[in-house]
């Protein structure tokens, strides 16, 4: 018969709410393992809650995997909170790691640690015998910025107008079968190669799947056709 201290003790729990799934694992030696899946949106700080609660009261820390993490808006800033508090009042230590993608670049632009933004290492002082860097990699560099700060715009409108916006998505999803996150990418195309704002281009979107309605303008019929069509869908 095997001996069971040689087997790892895991314990699987799946937390579904709209586009985040949570799965929670209990390693060998005592710590919670947690990978959230999907997207870190309104809600999100409760579906962790209900995930914590299941985490068993004995394990000696928590560790978030965020790899499988594809999208997340500022309901994310919740979401951590709510995870140091959960350590802060149960004493234990907890981290996470792993950011990629979407939300590493969203991490970069709110000035959060992109290694585990729950603990941020310090970073060393720059030598001051250090040349300055070229202007053309500070160019790129502002460009970068640049790009970041609309997107983040767009992610702070996103949050206000939400439904319209979570409509759009899943008529994009029904009638292309792409992802939750391919159809967020197309209406932002769309949004920046017609000069409409996102939650314009959302309503269009929904509103011409009504009966008798007035297809969206042409402009916006070209760049959704051309949004669709780069993703091969």
């Amino acid at each position: 018969m095997a001996s069971t201290a040689s087997r790892p003790l895991t314990r699987r729990t799946h937390i579904l709410v709209d586009t985040l799934v949570i799965d929670v694992r209990r390693e060998a030696d005592g710590r919670a393992v947690l990978t959230p899946r999907g997207e870190l949106v309104h809600g999100c700080a409760g579906i962790l809650s209900r995930a914590l609660a299941g985490v068993s009261p004995g394990s000696p820390r928590i560790d978030l995997d965020m790899a499988r993490v594809t999208f997340m808006d500022t309901a994310a800033l919740q979401f951590l909170d709510t995870l140091d508090a959960y350590g802060r009042r149960h004493a234990v230590p907890v981290t996470a790691t792993g950011w990629t993608g979407q939300p590493r670049r969203i991490l970069e632009l709110a000035g959060l640690d992109t290694t585990d933004p729950l603990n941020p290492a310090e970073r060393p002082a720059r030598p001051r015998s250090t040349p300055p860097v070229s202007s053309m990699v500070a160019a790129e560099r502002t460009e970068q910025l640049l790009l970041l700060r609309q997107e983040l715009d767009q992610l702070r409108e996103a949050l206000t107008t939400r439904p319209v916006i979570d409509q759009a998505r899943g008529i994009l999803m029904a009638a292309h079968g792409c992802t939750s996150r391919q159809a967020w990418d197309i209406l932002r195309e769309v949004s920046q190669r017609s000069n409409t704002k996102l939650r314009a281009v959302a309503a269009m979107i929904t509103t011409g799947t009504q009966p008798d309605a007035p297809p969206p303008p042409e402009e916006i019929r070209t760049a959704l056709r051309v949004a669709i069509e780069s993703r091969r869908l």
